[in-house]
């Protein structure tokens, strides 16, 4: 798979995927299909794309997935949303998009994401890739892994 900075003639593919992902939440737990704000808004991810904020995930020529990644000042990595496309799930795309972020993203001390409590599949995949729960309220789950932390053994 690669990863990289999505391009404008993918928007329409991406938003149909991000829309496609979310909706299928209804299957780990959602009660209405949906998803996050604006998941499904072309001219949301059009913006995402211009503020260098959305990545595409391609594999032989074919968009997969996509993700929505913002970093502060801190240099720390917030993972907005990560999406596979339905036909796609459960084959090993998820794992693999969520190393090239951290391989792609590698000098940021931290990363930081967070999902609904409700996501049966989210909230067993983070843990699996090392992600350390560190607060949960009534909607979400705030999920943080370090990186670069020098041993102290």
């Amino acid at each position: 798979m690669i990863l990289e900075t999505a391009k404008m003639n993918e928007i329409g593919e991406l938003t149909k995927i991000s829309k496609a992902a979310f909706e299928s939440d209804i299957k780990v737990g959602a009660k209405i299909a949906g998803g996050p704000p604006e998941y499904d808004n072309v001219n949301w991810h059009i913006q995402m794309l211009k503020s260098g904020h959305l990545l595409s995930a391609v594999e032989n020529e074919v968009i997969v997935g996509g993700a929505v990644i913002f970093i502060n000042d801190k240099n720390e990595l917030f993972i907005g949303r990560i999406f596979i496309d339905p036909k796609y799930q459960r084959k090993g795309y998820g794992i693999e998009l969520m190393e090239k972020i951290e391989e792609r993203y590698k000098n940021c001390n931290t990363i930081w994401l967070d999902t609904p409590t409700w996501n049966r599949r989210t909230n067993s995949f983070y843990p699996k890739l090392g992600y350390k729960q560190i607060k949960i309220d009534n909607e979400s789950v705030y999920y943080k892994k370090e990186l670069n932390c020098p041993s102290n053994l």
